[in-house]
């Protein structure tokens, strides 16, 4: 009885309130870039006249959605992070096979970086080959044993510093049962450490 309880109550807080509250109270000033949900599709928007902060915007309301968004964002070094969906193509839906190489090639960091999230929150991970139009067939199997690779490869070296600070607060909020403010404040001493350690 008492499992289930703690279940429910993990999956009461997996809300896009306190996803956004936990990404924008640690990046928002320190990067000036805050968590935004968009409509059909996701992107990478840079400040402009218009809005005085970087946008990471994901699709439809979906948390997966917000989580793979992060995951890119966590990725991107600072020239990137200056251009509209970090200045990469897109290729859509309906890949031919050497466009779905290419395609999963570039996934597998953000995807791994994916999956420690998404299992820091409680939740189960899936990995997405995106390419339901396509006449090709994919090997999800062989695309999901080389994401987990690379996520343990993270584990094992060493996550990139925005992500290790953002997986910290949502390891503090989901499993420690932390309030949002001290999730962010874990998240923030983590971020503080690096930088001693860089200027040192």
């Amino acid at each position: 009885m008492t499992n289930e309880v703690n279940v429910s109550d993990t999956q009461d807080r997996w809300t896009l309130a306190d996803i956004t509250a936990l990404f924008d109270g640690i990046f928002a000033e320190r990067y000036q870039t805050r968590l935004v949900r968009g409509g059909d599709e996701p992107l990478y928007r840079p400040a402009n006249s218009e809005t005085p902060y970087h946008q990471v915007i994901f699709a439809r309301g979906y948390y997966a959605s917000a989580l793979h968004e992060i995951s890119h964002w966590c990725i991107a070094g600072e020239k990137r992070r200056q251009l509209e969906d970090y200045g990469y193509w897109y290729c859509p839906d309906g890949r031919n096979a050497e466009q779905q190489r290419a395609f999963e090639q570039a996934e597998i960091a953000p995807q791994a970086l994916e999956s420690i999230f998404t299992r820091a929150c409680g939740r189960v991970f899936h990995v997405s080959v995106d390419n339901l139009g396509g006449d090709i067939e994919v090997d999800i199997a062989a695309f999901a044993a080389r994401v987990e690779a690379r996520a343990q490869r993270y584990l094992e070296k060493g996550l990139p510093a925005r992500a290790n600070a953002f997986q910290v607060a949502l390891r503090g909020y989901y499993s420690d049962q932390a309030t949002l403010a001290e999730a962010v404040a874990q998240a923030h001493a983590t971020l503080d450490e690096r930088d001693k350690a860089l200027s040192a």
